[in-house]
């Protein structure tokens, strides 16, 4: 990284889910004191920043993103001064502080809401989207919830319908509306005066809508399973409007003015990357997109890497990417990914190979331990998305358990209460006391995969090229003006030979698994450095 780069291009975020961090004050549900007190674990892992999940004022209809009060912490995680706290220890420790942001939407319990469903001529009447119903009382079209039904509810007050793209709970924020523009930015300013060092923009593509209601069109079946009545549609005009990139260069023109400010949007859906494009080309923008190549991914194949990293070139028209193998969303990777008898070896290179993208690095909390997804009983269900769609839908909550500090404590250290989700039944045997122990657990071996991302340019900001992408390995050099890396992963659980057209070229500076020479064991990386 050279000292022109901003310290967020190439960084290292860990993401916190503030709900199964740790809880300090008995109610089993984690809180913000919880992730100030564990700071030094983050600390020593090399990270260069956090990014936490909500932790706003919020009724919990869908845990923290349906927002009734966006300048406030919610009572169930502590207080103002207890987040004010948290920064302070954060930035002490050398750690950037990056939030969530929810534009799209609110709870239907906030006070914007609450003013809007009054009557059709208050000051915040046109502060969300509201309809008429057809001539039969059915609704102003056929959009559909993520979560199931129709996108749209009756409130019998206004006499009309409002649009939810989420739950019912979560009405949608008409951004159209340069008045709620306006609230939305002062809410950023909000946190920005605070001391927050970025935002995750989430759900951004929902954020407009087509103020004509177009019905959606049908989808193609492509043949997967179609679990709700959203997967049958294609979602032109519900989400993904052309005014969305403009109220983003408001926002970056607010977090430019506070310098050294980090944005990055979430974008979901079946082919998101021109849209991801759209919101981070040039400087005007947002600075990375949250490409979801990798979340529900079946398998980790070569041909998937090579095809997600080939759609952000570095290009000055391109914008800079972020990759997560794992987040609160989705399951754990080691579950969907690796053989249950090869959990460790994959576990590792698997690591080794997110820290060698270029962009910027999501690592979800638990995954240094190496969490596995978590098989929760339909009577402990707290995510209202799979008990909606019971049994179709794969619960979230499998991999939003909670985070096992101490192996033989009551709940694995998380809470002196029974917490608001079961832990896993393999995850104390995983806890951070245990792994903290024994120098060649995947704990320490994330620190130096962490630690040499850090020390080697090429891998932080350098240029990435494809040598090879065939049924098992996958190869890649990085590369800076001063430098080239080559990265090398084997798959696949058999060992298999390969080596580059050069093979004198390279002096390996990092081997993990079963190396010798270019015969590269199962699940096996080598990283060289070209001399």
């Amino acid at each position: 990284m050279t000292t022109r780069d901003p310290w967020w291009r190439g960084a290292v975020i860990y993401q916190i889910y503030p709900r199964s961090f740790a809880d300090t004050n008995g109610d089993g549900v984690g809180d913000l004191p919880g992730i100030t007190r564990h700071f030094d674990h983050i600390a020593s892992l090399g990270v260069d920043a956090v990014w936490l999940s909500p932790f706003f004022t919020s009724p919990m209809a869908d845990f923290g993103y349906d927002v009734s009060d966006f300048c406030d912490v919610d009572p169930v995680f502590g207080t103002l001064a207890d987040f004010d706290a948290l920064i302070a220890r954060a930035h002490m420790l050398g750690l950037k502080i990056v939030i969530d942001q929810v534009y799209s939407h609110s709870s239907n319990q906030h006070p914007w809401f609450r003013a809007s469903r009054a009557d059709r001529s208050n000051d915040h009447a046109d502060w969300y989207v509201w309809a008429d119903a057809r001539p039969d009382g059915s609704p102003p079209n056929n959009w559909q919830s993520v979560f199931g039904g129709p996108a749209w509810t009756w409130d019998a007050r206004r006499g009309q319908y409002y649009l939810h793209n989420f739950l019912a709970e979560q009405p949608q924020l008409n951004q159209h509306n340069p008045a709620v523009q306006d609230a939305t930015l002062a809410v950023a300013r909000f946190w920005l005066d605070r001391g927050v060092d970025g935002f995750r923009i989430d759900a951004i593509n929902f954020a407009m809508h087509d103020p004509a209601l177009t019905d959606n069109p049908p989808a193609p079946d492509t043949g997967l399973p179609r679990t709700r009545p959203f997967d049958f549609q294609r979602h032109i005009h519900n989400q993904s409007q052309p005014g969305i990139p403009l109220f983003l260069e408001r926002l970056r023109t607010l977090t430019d003015a506070y310098g050294g400010r980090f944005t990055v949007a979430e974008v979901a859906g079946p082919a998101p990357e021109a849209e991801m494009h759209a919101f981070t080309v040039g400087d005007r923008r947002l600075d990375s997109a949250y490409g979801f190549n990798f979340l529900y991914a079946p398998a980790l194949t070569p041909m998937l890497v090579r095809d997600a990293l080939a759609e952000w070139p570095a290009a000055p028209s391109t914008g800079w990417p972020s990759w997560a193998f794992e987040n609160h969303d989705a399951p754990r990777a080691i579950s969907r990914w690796a053989p249950p008898d090869h959990r460790d070896a994959f576990a590792r290179m698997k690591t080794a190979l997110l820290m060698c993208l270029r962009g910027n690095i999501f690592l979800y909390q638990g995954e240094e331990l190496g969490l596995t997804q978590v098989e929760i009983a339909f009577d402990d269900l707290r995510d209202p998305e799979a008990i909606a769609n019971w049994p179709l839908t794969l619960s979230r909550d499998g991999a939003r358990t909670p985070m096992p500090w101490h192996a033989d404590a009551p709940h694995a250290g998380f809470s002196t209460i029974r917490p608001w989700l079961p832990l896993g039944s393999d995850h104390a045997a995983l806890a951070v006391d245990r792994q903290e122990s024994d120098p060649r657990s995947l704990l320490h071996f994330t620190r130096r995969m962490i630690a040499l991302r850090h020390a080697n340019a090429a891998l932080m900001t350098g240029e990435l090229k494809i040598v090879e992408a065939s049924a098992t390995i996958l190869a890649f050099e990085r590369m800076t003006q001063n430098q080239c890396l080559l990265c090398v992963f084997n798959l696949a659980a058999a060992p298999t030979q390969w080596q580059p057209t050069d093979p004198e070229r390279w002096r390996p500076i990092e081997q993990i698994g079963a190396i010798h020479g270019w015969s590269i064991g199962g699940f096996a990386a080598l990283i060289a450095e070209a001399v």
